[in-house]
């Protein structure tokens, strides 16, 4: 009998990623990306054309950045469902109206399947209000639904998840930070699998400085900038999004680029990197006083699965709040789950590679079994 297998699909501005899984045994049978995109139904033929035999197929999963407040769980998508995500798009104005692209194509495709959204603010969507709400007039945040929503959330839940079985424990048992470092970065703090604070907000420019985003930035800013340098909310919008961050500081995205460069001797590349780590810093002491005391902390994503200098850097000096590092396990090359943290550490730290295909896949099957 044929293992059930699901479609991830993530549309983007100009990409189509996509991944067949069994959610069961988490094996992949294919994947790759489309880029340059322009026709998404072309796009969706040039997936099909790649993918082996779909006799398996149950459902086709979609990441779908924004679901706001109404959207949170996996969502079987219909004209109703889809009119939801397309209200949202002023939240998510660069990631939802792709994905609902791709979603109309995929379902023109492939129409007897459940076609299924899965989003990036679910696991956020229970935040305390504490965390999850602005200091902003009160009928205004209501009116417009603005709060902090947090986004990665497919990553937060599947790594915190996979550190508890990493250390052989209940989830309920933790309080956990998550770090996911890529392009796009954020921070959670997970205490009993619940999540309890994120550094993304409203939008994903809030928080850590990332590839090309700003991150934390005083409001003041772009007031600043339209009234002094007249700049339009579009040129601000466009400026904080895709010339800012560490590409902003130093020129770079790639960190093994901006590594060789800092090595080099190049001033901006080392502002970048150390403007770049002390946010982090920030965020993971902050989250550390939120949490009251932390079991583990967590790296995961393209740079904190692979950067070595960030992990060290970003824990450097805290074996006072019983954070210490080991150089050698820190240092080694491996793409599987570790922990780098010295024998003896009172708080672990690991390295969990994400898998947001594998989580997007048993949500959806999840959903189609009524599991």
């Amino acid at each position: 009998m044929t293992a059930p297998s699901v479609l991830v699909l993530n549309s983007g501005s100009s990409s189509v990623k996509y991944e067949l899984v069994e959610p069961d045994s988490g094996v992949s049978l294919a994947h790759g990306i489309v880029e340059r995109v322009v026709d998404y139904g072309e796009a969706l033929k040039q997936v099909f054309a790649e993918l082996p035999d779909l006799d398996g197929l149950v459902a086709v999963g979609h990441r779908v950045v924004h679901g706001g407040n109404r959207l949170y769980g996996p969502t079987l998508l219909d004209d109703d469902t889809i009119a939801i995500i397309e209200e949202l798009a002023p939240l998510a104005p660069l990631h939802n109206p792709p994905a609902l692209l791709g979603i109309a194509e995929a379902r023109k495709a492939l129409p007897d399947l459940p076609h299924i959204a899965v989003f990036d603010t679910a696991f956020f969507h229970d935040l305390p209000a504490a965390a999850a709400e602005y200091a902003i007039d009160r009928d205004i945040a209501e009116r417009w639904h603005i709060r902090r929503y947090g986004f990665h959330g497919t990553s937060h839940r599947y790594v915190s998840e996979q550190a508890a079985a990493f250390l052989d424990r209940p989830i309920g048992e933790l309080n956990q930070i998550v770090l996911h470092l890529g392009n796009g970065a954020s921070a959670s703090a997970v205490r009993g699998g619940r999540a309890v604070d994120t550094s993304m907000g409203l939008t994903p420019m809030e928080g850590l400085v990332m590839g090309t985003r700003s991150g934390d930035i005083d409001p003041g800013i772009m007031f600043y900038l339209w009234r002094t340098a007249q700049m339009s909310v579009e040129d601000i919008e466009t400026m904080l999004n895709r010339r800012a961050g560490v590409y902003g500081l130093g020129g770079e995205t790639d960190f093994r680029e901006l590594h060789k460069r800092i090595d080099g001797g190049d001033e901006q590349a080392r502002l970048a990197y150390e403007v770049y780590i002390h946010r982090l810093r920030k965020y993971i002491g902050g989250y550390l006083a939120v949490l009251g005391s932390t079991d583990v902390i967590t790296f995961t994503a393209g740079v904190g699965e692979n950067d070595a200098a960030v992990r060290r850097d970003a824990l450097a000096g805290l074996n006072g709040l019983g954070i210490e590092l080991d150089d050698g396990l820190n240092t080694a090359k491996s793409h599987d789950a570790r922990r780098i943290s010295a024998e003896g550490s009172p708080v672990q730290v690991l390295v969990i590679p994400t898998n947001e295909e594998l989580a997007i896949a048993r949500s959806c099957l999840a959903l189609c079994d009524g599991r």
